[in-house]
């Protein structure tokens, strides 16, 4: 496929496919339900390590998709108002620190 060009010989960058935008959609899509898959397996090891009740892991997983909710749409206008790439690695690190975080409780209020 040739690009484009001007007068002044300068490439002019084409529009995105609609298909590459539908399959980072869906990329995102499955990773969201990856990541949910896997707390609501890893559910009994949750409640075994850190000792909650049937009312605590309910809790885990609503807890999880609030928080991801949330920030979702806060994230997005942050990306809009600081710029998608800073705010993608701040989110990142924020995410990792979580993890971690979650992954070092040793009782239901710290998790």
């Amino acid at each position: 496929m040739k690009e484009a060009r001007t007068q002044t010989e300068r490439r002019v960058p084409r529009a995105p496919r609609p298909g590459a935008a539908l399959a980072a959609l869906a990329a995102a899509q499955f990773t969201v339900m990856l990541a949910t898959s896997v707390v609501n397996v890893a559910l009994p090891e949750i409640r075994a390590g850190v000792g909650l009740s049937d009312t605590g892991t309910t809790w885990v997983v609503n807890a999880y998709g609030l928080a991801f909710g949330a920030l979702l749409l806060a994230g997005g206008r942050a990306a809009d108002l600081l710029g998608r790439r800073p705010v993608l690695v701040a989110g990142l690190g924020l995410f990792v620190a979580g993890s971690v975080a979650a992954g070092l409780a040793t009782g239901p209020g710290l998790l």
